[in-house]
């Protein structure tokens, strides 16, 4: 596919690839940091958060998994505060809910107080609860143990985007949607993005692509040996009369081996409760259900060492993932060992999302942010969750990397 080129380039201090949050605070960032310079801002959808942000289950959280001194955890921590003050500030839509970490049996208990333990030593308030405290927040939920994260909460990712999308053109920069980069030359002046559309020549560019950063990481010449491998979360949704099932947001004891959290209940900052999700491999990077399918995603995927070695790894995790997402009397037994009164009469489905998630050679899964810098591009290689929490954060310290010039991996 040849770009179409407009009569002349786009001539731009900074071009952020990506229209998601991360992209956006990116770029938000950059225009406190540097507001007389011009930044580009190109998003191949025709609308900002299409992909990943835009199906997020909107949970603020607040840091208690992560390992300590990681960038996820220093992250998560003041991006969360950065992000509450930004709602309160733009008028974003955001609420302190409360969540409970629930332990089932006496299994898991030792990973509970890991848990406990990782969220006290990041900063987190938190505390741990026995079955009669857990019964007054959620009347409805099994559990023998949980900790309590009074802090957590729900808030408008989507919301988030709009209106930063809004204080960038009223600053005077440029969203450009419809504007998928084809193709990245770099030369001692600047960076030049040949678009579908149009051409963009940046003496900057920072790839915040997502499901993409990898492709475009390489595009950029980055010598990047990790790969994006796409996991689709699947969730329901409870009808109304379900809603007194959850009061805030229940969630399992995480299974140590398998980074994902496991499916649980979240309220919704504009009403409703969600349940999920599940994780599967998807047969597309883009692929919201299993008739999507992408033959070059799914050649990547298959012969790819680090996915093969992860599913000889985890097969009968991953079975048991597909198991729940064919069959709804799968799903609601998970559900029911949280909630025992879930029935499912109670569920209906709603959109999926998929998870933009670099995979190493040696088949684990990259539990960090990282972020990488190749002569005048600085890529975003890995954004998993809490991204869309420390999004602020994340932006900052790009947009510091951009500025001063680094070439600092972190």
């Amino acid at each position: 596919m040849k770009a179409v080129v407009h009569q002349s380039p786009i001539k731009a201090d900074f071009a952020v690839i990506g229209g998601g949050i991360v992209g956006l605070a990116t770029a938000w960032q950059l225009s406190q940091r540097a507001p007389r310079q011009k930044i580009v801002l190109l998003e191949k959808e025709q609308s900002l958060a299409f992909h990943q942000t835009g199906r997020n289950s909107g949970v603020l959280h607040s840091g208690i998994y992560y390992r300590p001194g990681s960038l996820r955890a220093q992250n998560c921590r003041a991006g969360k505060l950065a992000l509450e003050e930004f709602c309160d500030r733009y008028g974003v839509a955001w609420k302190k809910t409360g969540k409970v970490i629930v332990a089932l049996q006496q299994s898991e208990l030792s990973q509970l107080q890991l848990i406990l333990e990782r969220g006290r030593q990041n900063g987190v308030q938190c505390e741990q609860i026995g079955p009669e405290r857990l019964r007054e927040l959620e009347p409805h939920c099994a559990g023998i143990q949980a900790i309590y994260v009074p802090e957590s909460g729900i808030v408008d990712y989507p919301g988030v985007c709009t209106r930063l999308g809004e204080l960038l053109t009223a600053g005077g920069h440029q969203i450009c949607l419809g504007s998928r980069v084809l193709g990245m030359r770099q030369n001692a002046e600047c960076v030049r993005l040949e678009c579908s559309d149009c051409v963009v020549e940046a003496t900057q560019v920072v790839n915040c692509g997502g499901l993409h950063s990898d492709r475009l990481a390489r595009l950029s010449g980055q010598p990047l040996r990790e790969r994006i491998v796409p996991f689709r979360g699947e969730y329901f949704e409870l009808v109304p009369e379900a809603h007194r099932f959850c009061n805030s947001l229940i969630y399992p004891v995480p299974d140590p081996r398998f980074p994902f959290l496991g499916v649980h209940f979240t309220r919704m900052i504009h009403g409703g409760v969600e349940c999920g999700p599940n994780a599967v491999f998807a047969l597309a990077r883009e692929g919201y259900d299993w008739r999507t399918i992408n033959i070059r995603d799914l050649r990547e995927s298959l012969t790819y060492p680090g996915f093969l070695r992860l599913a000889a790894r985890n097969w009968r995790t991953g079975l048991g993932e597909i198991r729940r997402s064919l069959f709804k009397t799968a799903f609601v037994r998970a559900l029911q060992r949280l909630v025992p009164e879930i029935r499912s009469e109670h569920l209906r489905a709603c959109p999926a999302g998929v998870r933009a998630q670099a995979l190493g050679l040696d088949g684990k899964l990259i539990d960090d942010f990282q972020i990488q810098r190749h002569e005048r591009v600085v890529n975003v290689c890995n954004a998993p969750s809490p991204a869309a929490t420390a999004c602020l954060n994340i932006g900052r310290i790009v947009a510091e990397q951009v500025l001063s010039g680094t070439t600092r991996t972190v």
